[in-house]
């Protein structure tokens, strides 16, 4: 009968589901900004700087402020609910 017990309770579908995550919202902003910078500004290979002329300041600057807000974003993306 205990046995009987037991196994029921381990056949409910209830105990068998993985914890969610959810996602900051903030911090999904965070990476999507951080990864356009990156793209658009690189130094030699973005988009911006194929097209048009962009200092070496700019572009550089804008890759580590891209990098930044890669680190930052991806840090604390996902949550354990």
């Amino acid at each position: 009968m205990l046995n009987e017990e037991n196994m029921a309770k381990a056949n409910k579908p209830d105990n068998n589901k993985k914890p969610g995550f959810k996602v900051k919202f903030l911090n999904l902003l965070l990476v999507l900004l951080g990864a356009d910078l990156v793209l658009l500004f690189a130094p030699g290979i973005g988009i911006l700087n194929s097209v048009f002329f962009i200092g070496d300041v700019i572009g550089w600057s804008a890759l580590i402020l891209g990098i930044a807000l890669l680190v930052l974003g991806f840090r604390g993306l996902y949550q354990a609910r």
